[in-house]
């Protein structure tokens, strides 16, 4: 059983993201968000300082964030056809909460951006347990999305970037698990270096 609650180890065992065009509704409350919020806040965090946001985006602003897409894209991909622009729209209207992930660090200080980015990454995966841990399934992706300089902008300051999108709602298919490595090729023992 994937996403199995019985523990928190369970949970953690069997854990597995969905995908987004999968999601159906209804996402969070606003109650549950604050919690998933309060979450996905508790990651290491070396100097606490935060660097990361988190964006809603309401179901009335879909639209707009279509629009935004669809215009970002014609910059991307001026010869894009008509069923890419539609595939737009229907990415800014899957269903459940979209939460935007911003990473946000600080720059020139003694905590390193790569530490930084680190914490932003753990942020986003305490997002995901979290809404798991309350029922729900998540997806996050990034795409040309994430990288084009105008949704950027939309959605971040000077030196910010967009460190993925995070839908959140009811599984719409069952989960099916993915191949997993075995821990042999990620999993070594360290040999110290020759004197």
């Amino acid at each position: 059983m994937l996403n199995d609650r019985s523990s928190a180890l369970s949970l953690l065992q069997t854990r597995r993201s969905a995908k987004p065009r999968d999601l159906i509704g209804p996402g969070p409350s606003a109650q549950e968000m604050r919690l998933i919020l309060e979450i996905a806040s508790r990651t290491p965090d070396h100097g606490q300082l935060f660097p990361w946001r988190f964006i809603l985006v309401a179901d009335d602003q879909r639209d707009s964030l279509g629009a935004l897409l669809r215009q970002a894209l014609v910059e991307s991909d001026p010869c894009a056809m008509i069923a890419r622009h539609e595939k737009e729209d229907q990415f800014a209207h899957y269903a459940g909460q979209l939460v935007v992930l911003v990473s946000a660090p600080v720059p020139d200080h003694k905590i390193p951006v790569w530490e930084q980015e680190l914490s932003c990454g753990a942020a986003a995966m305490n997002l995901l347990l979290g809404a798991e841990a309350l029922g729900y399934v998540g997806g996050w992706v990034t795409g040309w999305r994430a990288y084009s300089e105008r949704v950027r902008s939309a959605f971040c300051e000077p030196g910010e970037r967009i460190a993925g999108f995070i839908f959140i709602g009811q599984p719409g298919r069952e989960l099916e698990e993915r191949p997993r490595e075995p821990k042999s090729p990620i999993v070594k023992s360290w040999t110290p270096p020759a004197p």
